[in-house]
């Protein structure tokens, strides 16, 4: 008769304890090094954590590429720097944040501070982790090391978000910011002045995808799980999610790159004429007549015009500009003839600087009424607010009084 053992052994099961290893202990969590390729960093508040990454010049971001072609003129005027003429490339850097809160309180820590810096043949990129917000002090040390060659910051959208958090971390600890003594360069302004007539939006992703041609891989994370990834670690102590919030960050301070190698060629009146987007010359012509260069905006706005869509919005929009250029540069000859093309496209302020032309400059009071009632009859068929266009329907009957007695 078999026994019990003999029954569980022919079952496959084993009896006894022999040969059964003992339960192991839990590994130790991965440490910040395991996973990223950074070090720590001595400082005189303590140690801080970096990573360093480095793209030779000829790296391809999309179509463009990180060989700095940086067109200084229009930016000195728009930034007004006159020293930026003579600032070297390795005196620009590139700043992204990331933090645990949108806000900008006293408790919102920087956490992560991606900085980009030409170096000799290659762009580097280095990052400052706050692994413990014990250690911000260090974080902030490392950082402020790191910038003091600066002569420019490059952001985007570091006006309203970035900067002012940094500014926030360093007054918490009573330390004077830095970057506040130097020129600044947000590209998010700059972005929505020469892409506004062909995006919908000019978020950093759009301007990557559509404008650079440059899509991130499956490690990028959505900007909004950054913070909660980091309260993850914080909570865990585990640094694997963490590969996806610094590659955010990495592609954030490398397009920056991309953004202003592109704007630089835009703003280049002996490039801009190459683009294949008559929106964006339409936009760099308005950049210059805003910077007080007609001749330069006449040009590029008189080509836009020519390759534009002449029942398209931005069409009229180059007409209008234009028009305005030739008026103020005392050429009615040109711009009598674009606000004639405008009021036939039923364009409000052509029917009263024709009235203005007529009535101040030729002295052709009928002339004058017709596009007076032009006018009248314009804002009459309208659709816009009522209390502002009965103002400027009260300001055109006055005008046709007076040019009715003149007549007279």
């Amino acid at each position: 008769m078999s026994s019990l053992s003999d029954k569980l052994k022919s079952l496959g099961l084993q009896t006894g304890a022999k040969g059964i290893s003992p339960p192991s202990k839990n590994a130790p969590p991965d440490q910040l090094i395991d996973v990223l390729p950074g070090f720590w960093k001595s400082t005189p508040h303590g140690d801080t954590f970096i990573v360093e990454k480095q793209y030779p010049l000829d790296y391809s971001l999309g179509s463009v590429s990180l060989q700095p072609s940086i067109y200084t003129p229009p930016l000195i005027k728009w930034l007004k720097t006159p020293a930026l003429e003579h600032t070297p490339i390795d005196h620009f850097v590139f700043i992204d944040t990331e933090t645990t809160g949108l806000s900008g309180g006293a408790g919102i820590y920087v956490f992560l501070i991606g900085v980009g810096r030409f170096i000799d043949d290659h762009f580097q990129i280095s990052q400052f982790f706050l692994s413990d917000p014990a250690q911000e002090t260090a974080q902030l040390s490392a950082l402020e090391e790191y910038l003091a060659p600066a002569d420019v910051v490059v952001s985007y959208n570091g006006k309203s978000f970035d900067l002012p958090r940094l500014r926030t971390r360093y007054r918490t600890h009573r330390w004077p910011p830095p970057l506040e003594q130097i020129s600044h360069i947000d590209l998010l302004h700059l972005a929505r002045r020469l892409w506004n007539n062909r995006l919908s939006s000019c978020t950093l992703g759009d301007i990557e995808y559509h404008i650079l041609s440059f899509e991130r891989s499956g490690e990028d994370v959505p900007g909004w799980q950054v913070s909660d990834l980091f309260h993850e670690y914080i909570h865990t102590q585990n640094p694997k999610p963490l590969k996806q919030v610094f590659y955010h960050n990495e592609m954030d301070v490398l397009s920056m790159v991309g953004i202003l190698n592109q704007i630089s060629t835009l703003l280049d009146p002996r490039s801009a004429c190459q683009t294949d987007q008559p929106e964006e010359l339409l936009s760099v012509g308005k950049f210059y007549a805003d910077l007080q260069e007609p001749k330069t905006a006449i040009k590029l706005l008189e080509e836009s015009l020519a390759r534009l869509d002449s029942v398209s919005d931005s069409y009229l929009e180059s007409l209008k500009t234009l028009s305005f250029l030739y008026k103020r540069s005392e050429n009615f000859e040109k711009a009598v003839s674009y606000w004639k093309e405008a009021a036939e496209n039923d364009e409000a302020y052509a029917f009263l600087e024709l009235a203005k032309y007529y009535e101040h400059r030729q002295k052709n009071y009928e002339e004058a009424i017709h596009w007076t009632l032009c006018a009248i009859s314009n804002i009459d068929s309208s659709a816009g607010n009522p209390h502002k266009l009965q103002g400027l329907k009260s300001d055109l009957e006055h005008r046709l009084n007076r040019l009715k007695g003149k007549v007279s």
